[in-house]
C-alpha cells in the first residue's frame, strides 16, 4: 500500500499536517491536493483541535507544483490551467484562511512556488535556517498563484514583492525574517522542538479569541477606519461575553495562571 501524500496526528490539541512526498521534495499532484483539502476541512471542523502546525516530511517543506503531474500537461488535450489553479489551489488556501484555530507552519526545507505561498497562507511561519523561499513561477512561464501576489506586497512590500516574482531569485530564510515575510528562522535542530512548543502554547490560549484576532487583522486590508473600529466594536463585544474572557479577568485578580478553554 502506498504512502499518503499527506499526515495527519493530533496530539495535546494540535493537529500536525505533514505533506509526504519527501522524494519529490513534497511538490503537489492532483492527489495530494485531494489528501491535503480532506484533511484541512476535516482539522476545521474538529473542536478538539486548538492549534494546527504544517510542515513537511524530509529535506523539503513544499517545491510546489509536480511538473510530470498529468494536469501540468502542455500542448494538445492540455488541461485549462485556470480551471487548475481554481479547483486545486484557490481551495485549498481559502480553507486554510478559514480555519479559525491558530495556523503555524515549520518550513524545513525549500519553499518554492505554490510551496512558498501555501506557507505565506498560514499564520505564524518559523523557519530553518538551511530554508530557501523562492518565486520560481517566472522561470517556467507562468503567473504566481496560490495567493502569492496578494500575501508578497502586504508583507514585504511592493518593490521588494516585484523584484522577487519578476526574477524568481532564491531568498533564505534569515534574509525573510529581516523581511518580515516571516516570524522566525531558527537553527535547524530547534526547528521542530520550537514550533511543536509554539503550537502547543497557542493550543492551551483563549482560541476563540485568537480566532477573532485573526478575523480582524485579515479583513483589515478591505476596510477603512471606521469600518475597521466597527469590527473591533463588534468583536469586542463577543470576545467579552465568552468564558474564556471571565476565566482571564479571575486569573489576573487572583494572580494565578488562566485556565482557557476555547470557549
Amino acid at each position: 500500500m502506498s504512502q499518503p501524500a499527506v499526515t495527519l496526528a493530533i496530539s495535546d490539541a494540535v493537529a500536525t499536517v505533514t505533506l509526504n512526498r519527501p522524494d519529490k521534495l513534497n511538490s503537489f499532484t492532483e492527489t495530494m491536493h485531494a489528501e491535503m483539502l480532506s484533511i484541512v476541512h476535516q482539522v476545521a471542523a474538529d473542536k478538539s483541535v486548538r492549534a494546527v502546525l504544517l510542515t513537511g516530511a524530509g529535506r523539503g517543506f513544499c517545491a510546489g507544483q509536480d511538473l510530470s503531474d498529468p494536469v501540468m500537461r502542455t500542448g494538445p488535450g492540455a488541461a485549462d490551467m485556470g480551471d487548475t489553479i481554481d479547483r486545486l489551489y484557490n481551495r485549498l488556501i481559502r480553507a486554510i484562511k478559514m480555519i479559525e484555530a491558530p495556523v503555524v507552519c515549520a518550513v524545513n526545507g525549500v519553499a518554492a512556488g505554490a510551496g512558498a505561498n501555501l506557507a505565506l497562507a498560514c499564520d505564524i511561519v518559523l523557519a530553518a535556517r538551511s530554508a530557501s523561499f523562492i518565486q520560481a513561477f517566472c522561470k517556467i512561464g507562468l503567473v504566481p498563484d496560490s495567493g502569492g501576489t496578494w500575501f508578497l506586497p502586504r508583507l514585504v512590500g511592493g518593490p521588494r514583492a516585484m523584484a522577487l516574482s519578476l526574477l524568481g531569485e532564491k531568498i533564505s530564510a534569515e534574509q525573510a525574517q529581516a523581511w518580515g515575510m516571516i516570524w522566525k528562522c531558527l537553527d535547524d535542530d530547534k526547528l521542530m522542538t520550537e514550533a511543536h512548543a509554539l503550537a502547543k502554547h497557542l493550543a492551551s490560549q483563549p482560541t476563540k479569541i485568537l480566532g477573532m484576532i485573526k478575523k480582524a487583522l485579515n479583513e483589515s486590508w478591505a476596510n477603512d477606519l471606521d469600518r475597521q473600529l466597527d469590527l473591533e466594536r463588534d468583536l469586542q463585544r463577543e470576545a467579552s461575553q465568552s468564558a474564556d474572557y471571565a476565566e482571564g479577568v479571575a486569573a489576573f485578580m487572583a494572580k494565578r495562571a488562566p485556565h482557557f478553554s476555547g470557549n
